[in-house]
């Protein structure tokens, strides 16, 4: 439970089509920072292997994936452990896919496209998983729900979605970079906070799994910042 009511119908400014490409590569970079120093990479990497088989190769998609940073945390680690692993990345912002295509030219294992994570254009179990990170609370309505049954349309393994967990706590240290780490782009600093605002607890996701028609759907909060839902589709 949690103090902080959730915002409704607000909209991030990273969302809109027409921003300075520089500023959102930016913005980007600052939320890849996030990712690497508060929490976001290592809570996909320690669930990481609910999405690979036992043995060779292992394909996931990567949806809404922004400046391209978990595909390539991804492959560092599946280069560590000896896995031969390919990750197609998706944004269905055009810059966005500009942004990711650029970060991950010199990463053979990734390939960059333009995909909506609603409406995904690839046949059933496609890859053996897939994930989507700080992308959930950007959905209104039943958006939310649509994508987590499109992405375990895609998914012969398992989707772990990785998001920020609203709190008090959450909000104000998204306040407190906005005011200092993040204050030089509008972009970040606007959307940092409302980001948290926007965001779910972990009740609220386990109901929207249920709400989905995954009733055994897993979510883990990882402190400070994180709560992960693994939604397994082998019916491990």
């Amino acid at each position: 439970m949690t103090l902080l009511p959730r915002t409704l119908h607000a909209v991030e400014l990273i969302d809109a089509p027409d921003q300075d490409p520089a500023l959102l590569e930016h913005s980007m970079s600052q939320v890849a920072a996030v990712n690497r120093w508060l929490g976001g990479r290592r809570a996909l990497l320690a669930h990481m292997h609910e999405m690979l088989p036992s043995a060779g190769p292992a394909t996931i998609l990567d949806a809404g994936t922004g400046s391209g940073d978990l595909p390539r945390a991804l492959v560092t680690e599946a280069r560590r452990i000896g896995r031969d692993l390919r990750v197609h990345a998706t944004d269905a912002h055009p810059l966005m896919v500009d942004i990711a295509r650029r970060a991950c030219a010199g990463w053979p294992e990734i390939t960059v496209g333009r995909a909506d994570v609603l409406v995904l254009p690839y046949a059933d179990r496609s890859f053996d998983g897939a994930t989507l990170a700080m992308t959930l609370h950007h959905m209104e309505g039943d958006q939310a729900v649509r994508c987590l049954r499109e992405l375990a349309r895609v998914s012969r393994r398992a989707v772990i979605v990785s998001d920020l967990e609203r709190s008090l706590l959450n909000w104000m240290g998204a306040l407190a970079l906005g005011a200092t780490v993040w204050r030089g782009n509008r972009l970040t600093r606007h959307d940092g906070p409302l980001s948290v605002r926007r965001s779910f607890t972990a009740s609220e996701l386990a109901d929207l799994a249920r709400e989905a028609g995954f009733p055994r759907a897993r979510v883990y909060r990882h402190v400070p910042w994180r709560v992960i839902l693994i939604i397994r589709t082998d019916d491990a």
